[in-house]
């Protein structure tokens, strides 16, 4: 993309435009869901609320899979990993890709948690979530991402981080968070078990955006 072109992209993104041009998975569910949503930019102090926007979100996500065939299950492709806060993990039998299971229990609504995936795969290429559907267990619905395997082969070092991260106008904010004013952009989480290093490259693996 030229300037204007990931001017417009990020733009549409913040401003909760519909994204044209694109025909992936992520890109399609989140333009459906922005049409008739708006991303929040409220603390958890309205948890209820957004409970009842994230079950009617994930509603018409269930419908949107059947009608398009979205639901994933193929798991024999993969092998049982580990699991944490808000994914379970597979490594591919190829072991060069993992499956991330996720149910979004980190963000306020299902529109927040594409737009987060489409940011992240804006800004962190060599990590890219490729969506390859949507799994339903016990009324729980959840994102089925195939993520790049990484092996790091030394501990991420935080300035560095730092570094890379003013390069794309996020300034350190507290802790393990950074802000891109120019968007309006947090990105939460950096930290030693998020972002990998492999012979001094980082990869970003588990942060996440929020507007």
């Amino acid at each position: 993309m030229n300037y204007h072109e990931q001017y417009k992209y990020l733009d549409d993104i913040v401003q909760g435009n519909v994204i044209e041009g694109r025909k992936d998975i992520t890109t399609t569910v989140r333009n459906y869901l922005s049409k008739s949503f708006k991303a929040s930019n409220v603390a958890e102090r309205k948890f209820e609320y957004f409970q009842q926007i994230k079950k009617e979100q994930a509603n018409i996500i269930k419908e949107l899979s059947t009608t398009n065939n979205w639901w994933f299950n193929a798991f024999e492709n993969f092998q049982y990993l580990t699991e944490g806060g808000e994914a379970k993990v597979y490594l591919s039998n190829l072991g060069t890709k993992v499956l991330k299971i996720n149910d979004a229990i980190y963000y306020n609504t299902w529109l927040d948690f594409f737009n987060s995936i489409l940011l992240h795969n804006y800004y962190f290429t060599n990590t890219h979530y490729n969506l390859l559907g949507f799994v339903e267990t016990n009324n729980i619905l959840y994102a089925a991402l195939e993520q790049a395997y990484v092996n790091a082969n030394k501990l991420t070092d935080f300035e560095n981080v730092k570094t890379y991260l003013n390069t794309n106008e996020f300034l350190h904010k507290k802790r393990y968070d950074f802000i891109n004013k120019k968007y309006g952009i947090t990105l939460e989480d950096v930290h030693d078990e998020n972002v990998l290093t492999f012979n001094d490259t980082l990869f970003f693996i588990d942060t996440f955006f929020s507007l």
